[in-house]
């Protein structure tokens, strides 16, 4: 039966061997309505983590019946599907998907560092969070083997990793960057590319290359740095050696890789030493402001880009404004957090600047296209003065090209 499924639906996407319609969400942090019961538990998890757990499957809902009416060819699912990789979460996932691809959209997943092997998996009920069975590598494979795993045309021996065929001019490259194998009491942030792994990759993408096959990528960690210094204060949100990893990879032929984790709308490029340019298109999460999803359309040369956004449910019309203060505070208390730790001798008024002027690049970072507001400026502005400089907003530019919602890149 999962041949045959494979094979109709190859047959679909391959009646439009020159073009092809994408769909791309990540980040869905989905908790399974049967982990979740109101009472002291899921208050307090709500209340940490800044999520409504109502609200975000009514998110999950909408785009879902939006994507019915898009119909896209394939849907890319990049990472962080559940909370904190639940089984049962996967499980009501995939049946959340079924009526997608009973219409005939593929779908194919990588996962994040939130959906495997995870020891702090719970349900939250009653007074306190309860241990709940998480899921393990090949477990992960069996639960979504129509979503890539069971008819993948190669897969890797030490990872997650797959290659899938999309139609006989496309591939697309899944690559695990996860450290499941290392987790002890909860998931692990931070990313890499197994050296196998990317051996493995490498000599698919030069194959691709040959045959003259485009090659699309896809995996959870960040490849390429979308803002300055990146790397520096948020190294978990890439992986491991990126530079090296994304030179290698573009110089072998990939032009393009999906990713998430950072909960933000942005796409950036790099250039190898070589000439060779790699884009890493970053899609924010579907768990948190501003809701967003891709829809892309993929031509002999280009790929365009439409970012969409949810900014209302039937059960909270406000939830665009809701969440954006939610995001606000959380940020706020993990900026003003990190700054007391560091030790920094600083006046309070100095630190409260700091923290008001990372608060809203991040704000704006999030949903891409960071086009500066006056509360960016004010903040600018009051850094400046404690500076004892002179507030130049263009030295605050902080969002690397491409445009990041709606933009049409030249691939191939």
């Amino acid at each position: 039966m999962l041949s045959f499924l494979v094979v109709i639906f190859t047959c679909r996407a391959s009646a439009y061997p020159d073009q092809l319609k994408i769909a791309l969400i990540t980040d869905i942090h989905f908790l399974s309505p049967q982990l979740v019961c109101k009472g002291d538990a899921l208050y307090a998890y709500e209340e940490a983590t800044g999520r409504n757990v109502g609200d975000l499957h009514e998110v999950l809902n909408k785009v879902v019946d939006e994507l019915k009416d898009v119909a896209p060819d394939i849907l890319l699912i990049a990472g962080d599907i559940t909370n904190n990789g639940e089984q049962q979460s996967h499980i009501d996932f995939i049946d959340k998907l079924k009526p997608l691809q009973d219409e005939g959209t593929r779908v194919f997943v990588i996962p994040g560092n939130h959906d495997v092997n995870v020891p702090d998996a719970k349900a939250y009920k009653g007074m306190d969070p309860t241990p709940v069975k998480s899921v393990s590598r090949k477990e992960f494979a069996e639960l979504y083997a129509l979503f890539g795993y069971g008819g993948a045309l190669k897969r890797d021996d030490v990872s997650l990793s797959y290659l899938a065929e999309i139609n006989e001019t496309t591939w697309l490259l899944c690559l695990d960057t996860n450290r499941y194998d290392e987790s002890s009491k909860s998931s692990i942030t931070g990313g890499t590319i197994r050296t196998q792994t990317l051996d493995w990759a490498l000599d698919i993408v030069r194959e691709a290359r040959e045959k003259n096959i485009r090659i699309l990528g896809m995996m959870h960690h960040g490849l390429v740095e979308h803002f300055p210094y990146q790397a520096a204060f948020f190294p978990n949100y890439l992986v491991k050696d990126w530079q090296k990893n994304a030179d290698l990879l573009a110089d072998a032929g990939l032009n393009v890789v999906f990713t998430g984790h950072f909960h933000s709308n942005d796409i950036t490029l790099r250039v190898s030493s070589a000439g060779n340019t790699i884009y890493d298109v970053e899609t924010a999460s579907l768990a948190q402001y501003p809701f967003a999803y891709r829809i892309m359309l993929l031509t002999n040369k280009n790929l365009s880009i439409d970012t969409r956004f949810i900014s209302s449910v039937p059960g909270n019309p406000f939830l665009d404004k809701e969440y954006r203060q939610k995001l606000e505070r959380i940020t706020r208390r993990v900026v003003f957090g990190r700054l007391n730790r560091i030790g920094l001798t600083m006046s309070c008024e100095m630190k409260q600047t700091i923290t008001d002027l990372i608060v809203k690049m991040n704000l704006l970072h999030v949903r891409g296209d960071e086009m500066p507001d006056m509360e960016m400026m004010t903040a600018v502005r009051d850094f400046a003065i404690l500076m004892e400089g002179e507030a130049d907003i263009n030295s605050f530019a902080f969002d690397f090209p491409p445009e990041d919602n709606n933009v049409v890149i030249e691939l191939f």
